[in-house]
């Protein structure tokens, strides 16, 4: 799962090369002390380990996605996160080419090592999930742009959104606002979807996607109380 930390810069000027590694080792120390990701992309194109794969980082929070094989809710366990020092501006890309071509080299030793599917090397603001208004979008950084070709991928983006056609959520202006044309497309599929099966089951589409939003419930309920299981 790729985030930008959405963090503070500086730009790329010889005056500038104080404040770059200042805020470049507070963000470091930042993301080290929340075990935020498993790995950090600085500026420069550096990967940093923040959190051993083996290990769950805080990076998901309320998530959820799911692939012809599996259902995920909340994905701190189940994903690894890797973080661009980045933040996201109208005016210029939020992954500058260092770091794209980390990126690439990273995902794609990640994939070979763990076997992860195309389909689930998705970005934060696909995933991240608001359950008390049951909307997708609570997070929505790298909604927009994502460079996943070059990164070596398919373009995300663009199938249907399995936490609206498999978990029924929905989404807003505000969401659209923030994302990409090409994330619209999988939003529209996925509402297609929605309608289609809601016919097979001859329900309405309103209905329909509450079974589905309580299929959401039950993952997470389940989640929780294997959590419990496992505490005591």
């Amino acid at each position: 799962m790729f985030h930008s930390t959405e963090s503070d810069q500086a730009p790329f000027q010889p005056d500038q090369n104080h404040a770059l590694k200042r805020i470049g080792k507070e963000l470091l120390l930042y993301v080290r002390n929340k075990r935020a990701y498993h790995f950090l992309i600085d500026r420069i194109g550096r990967v940093h380990r923040i959190v051993h794969e083996s290990d769950a980082a805080n990076h998901a929070g309320h998530s959820a996605w799911a692939d012809s094989n599996w259902l995920y809710v909340n994905l701190n366990a189940s994903f690894l996160g890797v973080a661009f020092e980045a933040q996201t501006r109208p005016d210029q890309p939020t992954v500058n080419e260092a770091q794209v071509y980390a990126a690439k080299v990273l995902t794609a030793m990640l994939r070979s090592k763990y076997n992860v599917a195309a389909e689930n090397c998705v970005t934060h603001a696909q995933v991240s999930v608001n359950p008390s208004n049951m909307r997708i979008g609570w997070h929505t950084d790298l909604g927009n742009s994502f460079p996943f070709q070059d990164i070596g991928l398919p373009d995300n983006y663009e199938p249907p959104s399995p936490v609206l056609a498999v978990f029924g959520f929905e989404y807003d202006a505000a969401y659209l606002e923030r994302a990409s044309p090409a994330l619209w497309k999988g939003l529209a599929l996925a509402d297609e979807r929605i309608r289609e099966a809601a016919a097979v089951h001859r329900m309405e589409p309103a209905k329909y996607r509450k079974l589905l939003q309580e299929r959401y419930r039950n993952q997470l309920a389940a989640l929780r109380n294997q959590g419990a299981t496992e505490d005591n």
